[in-house]
């Protein structure tokens, strides 16, 4: 493996520990229980699926618009 991809793959795993340390933190030390993570967690799936809907719902307009545009000019 190249060094660069051993960088890379440290990189992820030090972020991924470093979400589940801040995980801990939060119901540990501030009293957040295992629900309310694991509905902050669903939700924010949730955002992003929508998010990426939308961004996705955008591409196909613009697109289909492109191709509209194009038939009449040509």
């Amino acid at each position: 493996m190249s060094k660069s991809g051993r960088r890379y793959y440290r990189t992820v795993v030090l972020g991924i520990l470093a979400m589940a340390a801040l995980v801990w933190v939060a119901m540990d030390q501030f009293g957040i229980s295992r629900r309310e993570i694991s509905e902050l967690f669903i939700t924010t799936l949730l955002v992003v699926g929508l998010v990426i809907g939308a961004a996705g719902i955008m591409v196909i307009l613009w697109m289909g618009l492109r191709k509209l545009l194009r038939r009449d000019t040509g």
